[in-house]
């Protein structure tokens, strides 16, 4: 079983001509990931070869999924031209837009997830500047490596794509149904609550790792939905607990700012709403463990 991406999503990449994008286009295929096609308005009407695997190029995000009945979107698009790469996945009403590129200015990402607000969430979009999203076995849409894990019983929602992986590969041996990086700038699409609410709703996905950071209040609501809505057992990691107040911490969202923010207050939070958190990723694990061997 899987949230939001499977065997039988149909992939294209904006931004699939460029040097990044041909770079992760190759390793999606490579792990089995169906993709149709790519968009560039320059190179229209061209394909790529991808080791013996042509992808043919459209101009346009409608163009791709009236020929090819595409339902996901990567975007390796550079950040100047970004909000109008995912404006025009939205006005396709393309099901899925998962948005790996940094640096995007917070004007245009909340430009974009606004204009998704007002056109009924056609699109789900992940990101921006994240990894992205894996089922393991099925589909890889994005940048996390495809070799670190397998398929399994836990879901994973986090916010650094780092953490993502070692997460994934410390828990490598049981496996993940689905792995969601959702992305740390402050304005995302998809939040912790979202996946919390898809993975408490798959049948196979037994417990829920959450990686969070400093900055703003995304775990603290996570902790309210937990508590209120999530049966199965959820493991946590924030990230950030030596961060000095005041200071933006590599991510554009993790800043603490008086007594909000904290990773201890996350922490709190989490623990009062039944999570057991982890005061290192290792150790996160090994609760996961403990809990699943239960």
């Amino acid at each position: 079983m899987a949230i939001f991406l499977n065997k039988e999503s149909k992939v294209i990449v904006q931004g699939m001509t460029g040097s990044t994008g041909m770079k992760h286009t190759k390793l999606m295929l490579a792990d089995g990931t169906n993709i149709v096609g790519g968009v560039n308005p320059r190179k229209a009407g061209t394909s790529v070869d991808f080791d013996g695997t042509s992808v043919p190029v459209f101009g346009t995000v409608a163009d791709a999924m009236k020929e090819t009945g595409a339902d996901v979107s990567v975007v390796f698009v550079p950040p100047a031209f970004a909000k109008a790469a995912v404006v025009e996945a939205i006005d396709a009403e393309i099901g899925l837009a998962v948005v790996i590129t940094e640096g995007i200015a917070v004007h245009d990402s909340a430009a974009f997830w606004a204009y998704a607000s007002s056109k009924g969430n056609k699109t789900r979009i992940i990101g921006p500047n994240c990894p992205g999203l894996i089922t393991p076995g099925q589909s890889n849409a994005g940048i996390i490596p495809g070799d670190i894990t397998k398929p399994g019983r836990i879901g994973l929602v986090s916010k650094s794509g780092t953490l993502t992986y070692q997460m994934m590969y410390e828990l490598r041996d049981i496996g993940f149904s689905s792995a969601v990086g959702i992305g740390g700038d402050p304005v995302i699409g998809t939040t912790h609550i979202d996946a919390l609410k898809a993975f408490e709703a798959d049948p196979e996905t037994d417990l829920i790792v959450m990686i969070g950071e400093i900055g703003g209040d995304a775990e603290e609501r996570a902790a309210d939905y937990i508590k209120a809505h999530v049966s199965k057992p959820v493991v946590g990691y924030v990230a950030g607990f030596t961060a000095p107040e005041g200071k933006t911490m590599g991510h554009a969202g993790a800043i603490v700012s008086g007594s909000s923010g904290t990773a201890a207050a996350k922490k709190e939070a989490l623990e009062a709403a039944g999570v057991k958190v982890g005061k290192t990723p290792t150790e996160t694990a090994q609760l996961a463990r403990e809990i699943l061997a239960g």
